[in-house]
């Protein structure tokens, strides 16, 4: 790993952190439910008493925002797992059973990759609308496909190393295959998916709230935040969108990043494709 790389890594994770810490520290610092809401101090543009200013409610968006934040990246880490867990077993077993299964597996992951993902996501949101598992099912249910492809890749080459041949000679069957040869195998992989899914999840949690089929408006995400900004920015509420839109792109470029680097650690350059 270059010098330029680890500087990368290096500055991502302080990114990270420093977000984590804004996101968990500042509501809990607060001592005041982001919920309540006070007319008289509504569209407060930002100043020494209000940071980041204040919304159409009168509530603080410097407080929003760490809620926001903290509840968007909860979903993503949920719905990214969640991805993750899928692939990784759609991938297992079309490459341990083979055959027709093999090729329903695959036929169907063309057809999951081919639909719209936030077509498909709006449709199952919009059965539970307001529903928090809801929209984390949305998104891991329409991002597991590369993974899945990488995961049966890795699979079929290591069937035909020798190790994994004796170990079918005498007997072993293919959970003991999955258990003590596939799955320490696939892991590093799996655990770069999760991190590398982590910005679609959340880009696709925000469009979905601001689209208005996402959380609750009461649930303040990044995306909830950003649909409430419109009308505010008509009447020159500039700050209600600038700060939640700067935190969404800030978050997920040092996501990226960082991602893309532990990438290059701890996979060997064969197998560095994940999903983008």
């Amino acid at each position: 790993m270059g010098e330029r790389a680890r500087r990368r890594l290096v500055v991502a994770v302080a990114v990270l952190v420093a977000v984590l810490i804004y996101a968990l520290v500042v509501p809990w610092l607060g001592g005041v439910d982001n919920r309540l809401t006070d007319f008289a101090q509504a569209r407060q543009a930002p100043s020494a008493q209000w940071w980041f200013g204040t919304d159409a409610a009168g509530r603080s968006l410097f407080v929003r925002i760490a809620a926001a934040l903290r509840t968007s990246l909860v979903v993503a880490v949920c719905a990214a797992a969640v991805s993750t867990v899928l692939g990784v077993l759609v991938g297992a077993v079309s490459a341990l059973v083979g055959g027709r299964v093999d090729r329903v597996l695959m036929r169907f992951a063309d057809t999951a990759n081919a639909l719209p993902h936030l077509l498909l996501g709006i449709v199952i949101v919009a059965l539970f609308r307001g529903n928090t598992v809801a929209v984390v099912l949305s998104i891991g249910l329409t991002h597991w496909v590369q993974v899945a492809r990488i995961v049966r890749a890795e699979s079929l080459s290591l069937r035909e190393r020798d190790y994994v041949a004796a170990a079918v000679l005498a007997g072993a069957g293919r959970t003991h295959l999955f258990t003590r040869h596939l799955l320490p195998a696939v892991t590093p992989q799996a655990l770069i998916a999760v991190v590398l899914l982590l910005p679609h999840a959340i880009w696709h949690e925000s469009t979905l709230s601001f689209l208005g089929f996402g959380l609750p408006p009461h649930e303040p995400s990044l995306g909830t935040l950003l649909e409430e900004a419109r009308g505010s920015l008509l009447l020159g509420g500039w700050w209600t969108l600038v700060f939640p839109a700067g935190f969404l792109v800030v978050t997920t470029i040092a996501v990226a990043v960082a991602g893309s680097s532990l990438r290059g650690i701890l996979l060997p350059p064969a197998f560095s494709r994940m999903p983008r």
